[in-house]
């Protein structure tokens, strides 16, 4: 448990077998009583860290006024069904997260798989990583549920620029897609307890992280025929972010830091040199999947494991589409998959 001062702290809550090792869920204390910003993910480690923590805030899950949470991912909304249950807390999040909620309630793993599927052999995934997606599902019963489905239902949504019904504090929430299309940032429109000069401080969840370049995936289903553009929605909130001009950053990974609008320039500058080499990629046309092995990421291609292969598509192909909107790139007429070629 860290001690933030003014009546916040943050304690850490291990993510099994991931290499971002925990999550930070902050409590914040409030005159009806302590709220938590995320939960952690569903696993026994998990809640135990949760619990002790807060025993080492001097409370406990039972005495919880309420859940906020920055967006549906496991690691963070995992948890909220069993602290739901032991304190009647309330769970808050942004309607367009609650509706990816409801989406995997509703979704048994097999037809998550054959809608992964169905997403890669529209990249143009090669038969041996298809294969793969298939014998997941011949192993998976038509009656599993996925572990999301533990996390409780929201029952209070998040509306962007409101405050939060928390008697004695002034946290607004601020709507950051991209991430996730309902994403939010919550600013405490309070004065620094240490006195650092600007504007409060920033709960970021993964918005904005100090040294990780946070995922931008797309996430309607394939047979959807409206498009998003996740990245340009993640663009146009870091810039809305830098404008608040935190005095410091308390994100949901790594640590607390300082000048958020120097961290947004770094993720801008990351990301438009990212579409400028994507669009040297495409002077020769390529399908989706071409163009993902074809990007540079953390390590050769070759290392790069089944699954992190399929999370690195969804990523190429926020970029593609971003390019395509600005018109800085085309999809070829032709069969399936379809190439792309910059324009």
């Amino acid at each position: 448990m860290t001690d933030h001062g003014g009546g916040v702290h943050s304690l850490r809550v291990p993510i099994p077998d991931n290499p971002l090792g925990h999550t930070l869920v902050h409590l914040l204390d409030t005159d009806r009583g302590p709220v938590l910003i995320d939960t952690g993910w569903d696993d026994p480690a998990a809640w135990d860290a949760l619990t002790a923590g807060l025993a080492a805030c001097g409370t406990d899950v039972a005495e919880l006024y309420g859940v906020v949470i920055t967006h549906h991912h496991p690691d963070h909304h995992g948890l909220s069904g069993r602290v739901r249950e032991v304190s009647g807390a309330w769970i808050a999040m942004h309607p367009a997260d609650t509706h990816l909620v409801r989406r995997v309630r509703a979704t048994t793993p097999v037809q998550w798989l054959d809608l992964l599927a169905e997403r890669l052999t529209a990249a143009g995934a090669p038969d041996d990583h298809l294969a793969r997606v298939a014998r997941a599902r011949a192993r998976t019963s038509s009656s599993e549920g996925f572990p999301g489905h533990r996390a409780a239902l929201p029952d209070r949504p998040i509306t962007a620029g409101e405050l939060l019904d928390l008697p004695g504090r002034r946290l607004r929430a601020v709507w950051t897609p991209g991430h996730t299309p309902g994403h939010v940032c919550l600013h405490l429109e309070e004065a620094h307890p240490r006195g650092l000069a600007g504007n409060g401080r920033l709960f970021s969840g993964d918005h904005l992280l100090p040294g990780i370049t946070p995922h931008i995936g797309v996430y309607e289903d394939p047979r959807d025929p409206v498009r998003t553009d996740p990245l340009g929605d993640y663009l146009a909130s870091l810039e809305r972010v830098a404008r608040l001009l935190p005095a410091e950053v308390l994100p949901a990974h790594q640590y607390a830091f300082t000048d958020a609008a120097g961290r947004v320039r770094e993720l801008l500058a990351h990301h438009h040199a990212r579409l400028d080499a994507l669009r040297a990629l495409l002077a020769t046309p390529r399908t989706l999947w071409q163009l993902t092995e074809s990007m540079r990421w953390n390590r050769p291609w070759s290392r790069i494991p089944h699954g992190s292969r399929t999370i690195a598509v969804a990523e190429a192909d926020a970029h593609l589409r971003h390019l395509l909107l600005l018109g800085h790139a085309e999809a070829l007429p032709g069969g399936a998959p379809v190439r792309y070629v910059a324009r």
